[in-house]
């Protein structure tokens, strides 16, 4: 995707979101254990802000957040970090240097797609919560939504931080994945101890599991947005042990 697009699509989630938690701010977010909507509309706010910082001091702030910042309303904390965030992208280049939390890209095209992944994640759970018709995700946005899902939180995180996903993969008698979105997109997954791989295409070879269905259903699934936390209109071909493994790497790796 094009960085402008990426904006784009940042702008349209954000102003859902900012719609949908004006209202219904004590309702429970089934989605996100323990929060209520207010509490989602601070933690957005904040991770706004949290990015803002990043890229105006070239490193994540820490520690983070501010304490002055629970005297302040959810959705103003929201207001003023999108404000924030926007105007650092309108200042900075994608190819800008930027701290990031992920090694292979430290810029503030990071950033942009980040955000544009975050908001429209927490977008669908606002609508959840407050009832509302979740609105579709383009299927651009998804596909790339899958891909940084499984690149960039999975696979960098148990390259780099393998002890959280011990108990989950020391046991792996090494499995297949094979995730496919649309009629276009597809990635192979390869999963074993101390191992999560992911590669473009459906490659060669049968899978242990395989995951189907539109763009937009495959990113709720993975992400554990579907409705009622079921499937939510994705086809799951294989063990439910070997199912289950792929999705706690993905549940950890999003913590």
């Amino acid at each position: 995707m094009e960085y402008t697009r990426f904006l784009d699509c940042l702008a349209a989630d954000h102003d859902r979101l900012r719609a949908v938690v004006t209202t219904h701010a004590d309702a429970p977010v089934a989605t996100c254990p323990g929060w209520t909507v207010a509490d989602l509309t601070r933690h957005v706010g904040e991770v706004y802000l949290h990015k803002a910082a990043a890229m105006r001091d070239g490193a994540e702030p820490e520690p983070w957040p501010p304490k002055e910042f629970a005297d302040e309303a959810p959705t103003t904390l929201l207001d003023r970090g999108y404000t924030a965030l926007r105007a650092e992208f309108a200042v900075r280049a994608p190819e800008d240097p930027a701290g990031t939390w992920y090694g292979p890209d430290q810029s503030v095209g990071f950033w942009i797609r980040r955000m544009a992944q975050e908001t429209v994640v927490h977008r669908i759970d606002a609508e959840l919560a407050t009832g509302r018709a979740v609105s579709a995700v383009p299927d651009d946005l998804a596909v790339d939504g899958i891909d940084e899902l499984l690149k960039v939180f999975a696979a960098y995180s148990v390259a780099e931080w393998g002890d959280y996903f011990t108990d989950i993969l020391d046991g792996s008698p090494g499995r297949t994945f094979l995730v496919r979105a649309g009629e276009d997109a597809a990635w192979r997954v390869r999963t074993g101890p101390g191992e999560f791989t992911v590669t473009d295409g459906a490659g060669d070879g049968t899978a242990d599991v395989t995951l189907s269905g539109s763009p937009e259903s495959v990113l709720k699934s993975l992400w554990n947005r579907a409705v009622d936390g079921g499937d939510d209109g994705v086809s799951v071909e294989g063990s439910p042990e070997a199912v289950a493994e792929m999705r706690r790497c993905l549940v950890v790796a999003t913590e």
